[in-house]
């Protein structure tokens, strides 16, 4: 089994997926002759041609737009934006149109829209958001965040063959920085299935995307004090997981809900909420969170490290959790 870079299996999965399905194509700022913002589709108009892999204008409301136009007429299309923090120019086609027109005529809209999202590279307010929050209260949109190789090629399948909008988070930190083996066959992952990271049963930290590996890391250090963490990896936001937090929130009784998008209104609470209305009896201690404060992503990479939650600030949070 190959190994691959996050990066490389997401442009494994969106070559298969083209191949094997003529409807399939991409469209996006740069994805054909430069090959994308970040080398995704890298020689894809070569194999495919220009009406496969479509270099749209400085629009993601056209973008976005013509990709949903395109859906109704059959076709699926992948559209790319060079950075998530620029979804919010196209707002209503996706959230007004292309969310809601199941709803209204029962006419699947089959998009993907990939969203390079995420810090770690001071890239500044403008190219460092994680708004998947702003997402998952919009009916009709399905939301995708992977944390390894593995996933995304598997989740980014089973995208582009869902019949509803979906928002895919990849996220930038992840690129070329995380390596997995990756099967060269094609295979999906269901949506709604949160996976086990690491083992544990004195806390479950339920997290997803780069805080993934954070979490992780934590981890790693506390084994060696005798504190044995599970970090359950939800995959998707949107459907989530909620039996299986469940279940490992009975089973270890100390939670600790970790993200790297702003606290309020994050995805996270939604995860607390639940927690607190059907296992609270479960709990040997409150619900603990972790975010980045609210506030505009800094471009300073001193100040970036101390938004982003780091290893430390969830090895602590971890330690006050095994006190209680």
């Amino acid at each position: 089994m190959p190994e691959l870079t996050y990066i490389q299996a997401i442009s494994d999965a969106l070559r298969q997926e083209m191949r094997r399905d003529q409807r399939v194509f991409v469209l996006g700022q740069d994805v054909g002759v430069y090959g994308g913002a970040f080398k995704v589709t890298l020689g894809f108009q070569e194999e495919f041609g220009p009406w496969r892999v479509m270099d749209a204008p400085l629009s993601e409301t056209a973008i976005v737009g013509g990709a949903t136009g395109a859906a109704l007429m059959g076709l699926r299309p992948v559209a790319e934006m060079q950075f998530a923090d620029f979804i919010s120019c196209a707002w209503d086609h996706l959230v007004t149109v292309a969310a809601k027109q199941f709803f209204r005529g029962r006419t699947p809209v089959p998009i993907v829209v990939r969203l390079p999202s995420g810090g770690g590279f001071s890239g500044g307010p403008f190219h460092s958001q994680n708004p998947e929050s702003s997402f998952a209260h919009i009916p009709g949109l399905k939301i995708v965040c992977p944390a390894t190789p593995h996933d995304a090629k598997g989740l980014l399948a089973t995208s582009i063959e869902d019949p509803n909008p979906v928002l895919y988070f990849e996220h930038k930190h992840l690129y070329r920085r995380i390596k997995g083996e990756v099967p060269e066959e094609r295979y999906t992952i269901p949506f709604g299935q949160a996976r086990v990271h690491r083992e544990g049963d004195d806390a479950v930290v339920v997290t997803w995307g780069a805080m993934v590996h954070t979490a992780s890391d934590a981890a790693d250090q506390l084994a060696g004090e005798g504190f044995e963490v599970e970090i359950l990896d939800l995959r998707t936001l949107i459907p989530w997981d909620k039996a299986r937090v469940l279940e490992s929130v009975r089973r270890c009784s100390k939670v600790l809900v970790l993200h790297e998008d702003t606290r309020t209104g994050g995805f996270g609470a939604e995860i607390a909420a639940t927690i607190a209305e059907e296992a609270f009896e479960d709990l040997d201690a409150p619900v603990v969170r972790i975010a980045a404060p609210d506030t505009p992503v800094p471009f300073s990479p001193a100040l970036e490290k101390a938004f982003l939650p780091q290893v430390e600030d969830v090895v602590k949070s971890l330690q006050e959790l095994a006190a209680y």
